[in-house]
């Protein structure tokens, strides 16, 4: 537990329930994306400014990486992957704030960010095929690889919350050590690296959950193809 809050950073604990500052930064983000949301949706022009052109040119920019990869199931699979990509990208620069940290830095939040993911493979696949034509395809080519594909299910969930919680963590320590030693002489080169990581593993990360949901997916499209 006390390894976990040097981590986190315990803020109070109500009865059984610990409150850390990863549980406060990630509800922080996500009320500010919920009130962003509501705010750059609730009035939409024909004529659009600079703010609606911009996030317009967001939504298109992951609804085009989205089609890349799933053609057939953008616009099922665009608020989920876009939310992923937006609150990851915000969660991964916050550790820039003097004083707070990113929540990914924390393994507890990333595990929680892979299980959802794995989750949600298993709820798009099963909205699009239905339980039973879902849950045979751990069954084929033959039953012998259930035990396979299980292992598959567990083992990429794990290397998904290690991956960016190494990252991140990394990242940051690296920062800091550099800052230790070199005061503030580079502050620039610095901070121009730990934006450009952040985006580059909050980009990986949302891809990786892009292809693991599109795989199922794509995988009953091929063999439908193949029976006709």
């Amino acid at each position: 537990m006390e390894g976990s809050d040097i981590v986190a950073g315990t803020v109070f604990q109500v009865g059984p329930l610990t409150i850390t500052n990863t549980i406060l930064t990630s509800w922080g983000i996500m009320v500010i994306l919920g009130l962003l949301g509501w705010l750059l949706t609730r009035r939409l022009y024909t004529e659009p400014g600079a703010v609606q052109t911009a996030v317009e040119g967001i939504v298109s920019t992951i609804e085009d990486a989205i089609h890349a990869v799933a053609p057939m199931h953008t616009q099922m699979l665009l608020p989920f992957i876009g939310t992923l990509w937006v609150f990851l990208v915000i969660a991964n620069l916050v550790g820039l704030i003097p004083g707070m940290h990113s929540p990914t830095r924390d393994l507890s939040a990333t595990s929680a960010l892979a299980i959802l993911v794995f989750l949600s493979v298993h709820w798009f696949g099963i909205r699009a095929r239905g339980v039973k034509a879902y849950l045979h395809h751990y069954l084929t080519p033959s039953p012998i690889l259930l035990p396979f594909h299980i292992i598959s299910e567990i083992t990429r969930t794990v290397a998904l919350a290690v991956r960016l919680f190494g990252n991140i963590m990394s990242l940051e320590m690296a920062a800091l050590m550099i800052l230790l030693v070199a005061g503030f002489l580079a502050p620039i080169p610095i901070l121009m690296l730990h934006i450009i990581e952040a985006l580059v593993q909050a980009y990986i990360f949302g891809m990786l959950a892009l292809i693991y949901v599109a795989g199922g997916l794509q995988s009953q499209q091929l063999r439908q193809q193949k029976k006709e």
